[in-house]
Order: structure tokens, then C-alpha cells, then sequence
């Protein structure tokens, strides 16, 4: 079956899916986008997705493509074209189409809408195999990581250099030596004293849409406040989060075993939280 997309009022196949040369999210990065995990044909959080969505298009101030129910009606019909039980649903907006130039175009300029979905596996059952390695980096990102654009050059160098040593995801950390989150995922910790920690929102990390699930769904006290590079290699615990990681486990952060090397069981205990909070999406 070939892959359907969305492209600007139009269901095309995949392969001829395309936008324009002068669109600016090719020319500037100037869009943002989200990905939604469908599970069993459901959009997991969507509401939280598509909040965030509206937030960071405010905040660059580009207009919204079409109201909230019919970008609910277009993602809905995706799904159906595509006829996948499990997958992500990319949604990309831009300021449009406009003659290159740094200023914002003519305010009639229509935005641009791009939505595909591609294959993901289901949410994995043995915590075990799902456990990982990641590597810190510096933070080298813009100063809005709040806003979820198309920008994501550092996060591709971030991402390459943990992919070349054998791990999943970079952790970022900035000039003061703090966590900042992964290059795709927020960062989560048990640290020495036993307390479940991950950085409280600001303009250096993106509000995760898993995390502010996961912070709902825990039966844990959680503590937002930032921690070191230091206290991440000494925590008891660390895993990640994100809309395709789910609750991952870290076991090994810079080629030294976290803790025992072994899932722990705060980290256990959350990943069973959220595997409900992803059926009940269904």
C-alpha cells in the first residue's frame, strides 16, 4: 500500500508529495511542526500535541493554516487513508510561499501544511531490550528550544555523534554544565538521594508532551529542578522521554554503566504507568 500525504488542501501519494522551492521552511527554517504517536489508529496526547502547536505558532507568529477541528478532521483522514494501526503523524506548518527575503512576507501569505504518516513499531513489552547508552554533548542549540521549529541542525550534528558512538541520544548540558534535555527527548533522573527529577520548563528545553502526560499519570513525587552533567553520571537512574521513546531507559550515559547497569525499578514502575496511559489512548 503507498503512504498518503497531505500537502496544502491536497491527499497525494508520498512519492509525489511536494512543496514549493520558495517555500520558506526550505529557504529559512521558518515553520514548526510536531509528531504524534498513533496507537491502535489513536493519536496519543493529541491535545497536548496540538496545544503545543498553536503555542509555537503564536509564537513566531504564523498564522494557524485552518481551525482546530478541521486540522483535527485532516489528521484524522490521513490516518484513515494510510490504514495503519501504529505509526507517527508528522504535521509541519510554515509562513508559506514568498520571494526570499528575511522580512516576513505579505500578511494574505498563506501558510503551508504538510502531514504524513510513516510506520513505527508498537510500544515495546520487554523493558529490558528497550534499555539504551547516550552520550552528553554541549548544548549548541538556539536560545527558544520552547518553540518547536524546523530547526534542527544541532540536533541532527547531536544525534550523528551519538549514533557514531553506539548510542541512542545525546544529552545536551549548557555553559553552567546543567541537563538541558536530549537532542529529540526530555531527560529524567533518580539521583543519589533517591528523588525522581527533570528539568522544570523555560525558554532551554521544549514542554514534552510524554513528560506533561507522564507527570500527570505518575504515582511518584517528581521534582522539577535541574541537575549536573555530574549528577546525571551519578544518578541511580535515567531514562528518557518522548512521543516516540515512551519511557526508555538509559543504562550507560558516556561508556559508564549507570548505577548497576540495569533498569531500576523506579523507572520500571513508570514505564508500566505510561504503557496504561497509552492504552487508555486507544
Amino acid at each position: 500500500m503507498s503512504r498518503v500525504a497531505y500537502v496544502n488542501g491536497r491527499y497525494l501519494p508520498h512519492a509525489r508529495a511536494s512543496v514549493h522551492v520558495e517555500d520558506r521552511g526550505y529557504q529559512f527554517a521558518d515553520g514548526v511542526y510536531e509528531v504524534l504517536y498513533l496507537n491502535g489508529r489513536h493519536a496519543v496526547d493529541a491535545g497536548l500535541h496540538l496545544d503545543r502547536l498553536e503555542r509555537s505558532l503564536a509564537e513566531l507568529r504564523i498564522r494557524p493554516p485552518m481551525g482546530r477541528a478541521a486540522l483535527e478532521a485532516v489528521i484524522a483522514e490521513v490516518i484513515a487513508r494510510n490504514r495503519r494501526r501504529h505509526g507517527l503523524v508528522y504535521i509541519q506548518v510554515t509562513r508559506g510561499v514568498a520571494r526570499r527575503e528575511h522580512i516576513f512576507p505579505a500578511p494574505q501569505t498563506r501558510p503551508s501544511l504538510v502531514i504524513t504518516l510513516r510506520r513505527a513499531p508498537p510500544p515495546p513489552a520487554d523493558l529490558e531490550s528497550w534499555a539504551a547508552r547516550a552520550i552528553t554533548l554541549p548544548d549548541e542549540r538556539w536560545a527558544r528550544c520552547d518553540i518547536k521549529s524546523v530547526s534542527l541542525l544541532p540536533n541532527v550534528l547531536a544525534k550523528q555523534a551519538a549514533r557514531e558512538q553506539g548510542a541512542i541520544e545525546a544529552i545536551l548540558f549548557d555553559a553552567a554544565g546543567m541537563v538541558t534535555e536530549g537532542a529529540a527527548t526530555s531527560v529524567w533522573i533518580v539521583d543519589a538521594a533517591g528523588a525522581l527529577r527533570t528539568r522544570a520548563l523555560s525558554h532551554a528545553i521544549l514542554p514534552g508532551c510524554t513528560r506533561a502526560a507522564l507527570l500527570a499519570e505518575a504515582d511518584v513525587a517528581v521534582e522539577q529542578l535541574a541537575f549536573s552533567v555530574q549528577e546525571l553520571r551519578a544518578a541511580r537512574e535515567v531514562f528518557l522521554t518522548s512521543a516516540s521513546s515512551f519511557v526508555r531507559p538509559i543504562v550507560c550515559v558516556d561508556g559508564q554503566a549507570v548505577s548497576d547497569g540495569l533498569v531500576g525499578p523506579v523507572t520500571q514502575r513508570l514505564f508500566k504507568v505510561f504503557g496504561r496511559h497509552l492504552r487508555q489512548c486507544q
